[in-house]
């Protein structure tokens, strides 16, 4: 307890974030365009405050095809350390409450266990942040993500975000995105919100940037957004500071 996140407990880890590093200080930098280099943050890579999960769920199911090299490029764009590799966690372990910020993704249909379900709902309303992403645009996948979202929360329904929520503008500024087919356009996220804190973000297309994944990974036959890493290092810093 208390390696994967500095202050240890995941809501006070959250809160030591927020209160050590102002926005400003965070990002280190103004925004700027997809693909646009800025400069970088002098920091110790062996040293670390935010340590992220990669989640185990279902029957053993997890993402092999999820790129961490956002992780990396949060910590050379602002001044969050990072952990440059993800942590294998499963959903239903009280080790999820060491880290701030998971992420769920993976390839066909797959069903959470009761006790995945509560787990999510404890973990999601406790402090932490997800973010969901179906890996090769897996339509499966998605069909059963938000069947497990209802399952956890029946009252709360996704909406999906438009190009001047922060998020988009939260290091990077992403209005639009090259996708392998089909023009540029803005990436498709919708988020789940519980007493005003946006406590999720799925991408339905896929962000698990799968050419920086590992050599055994493709996206062959899905449509994922293009700018995904970058998109993903503007959902990690807008967690930590929102």
């Amino acid at each position: 307890m208390g390696r994967r996140y500095a202050g240890g407990v995941l809501m006070m880890g959250i809160c030591l974030v927020v209160v050590m590093f102002s926005l400003q200080d965070l990002m280190g930098q103004p925004s700027g365009g997809e693909g646009q280099d800025g400069d970088t943050a002098a920091l110790d890579s062996t040293e670390a405050d935010v340590y992220c999960a990669n989640l185990i769920y279902a029957d053993n199911k997890t993402s092999v095809c999820f790129s961490d090299r956002f992780l990396t490029e949060v910590r050379e764009e602002t001044n969050i350390r990072t952990h440059d590799q993800f942590d294998q966690v499963r959903l239903e372990s009280s080790e999820l409450y060491d880290y701030p910020f998971a992420v769920m993704s993976g390839e066909g249909a797959f069903t959470l266990t009761d006790e995945q379900v509560k787990a999510l709902k404890e973990y999601l309303t406790g402090g932490g942040f997800l973010l969901a992403s179906s890996g090769c645009s897996s339509e499966h996948w998605n069909t059963s993500f938000g069947e497990a979202m209802r399952s956890a929360f029946p009252d709360v329904r996704k909406v999906r975000l438009e190009v001047d929520h922060p998020i988009y503008h939260s290091v990077y500024d992403i209005e639009t995105s090259r996708y392998k087919t089909g023009g540029p356009r803005l990436p498709h996220l919708e988020a789940l919100e519980i007493d005003g804190r946006v406590v999720m973000v799925w991408s339905p297309d896929g962000l698990n940037d799968t050419g920086n994944a590992g050599p055994n990974c493709c996206c062959c036959g899905g449509n994922e957004a293009r700018s995904a890493r970058k998109m993903n290092v503007n959902i990690l810093a807008y967690a930590l500071t929102h």
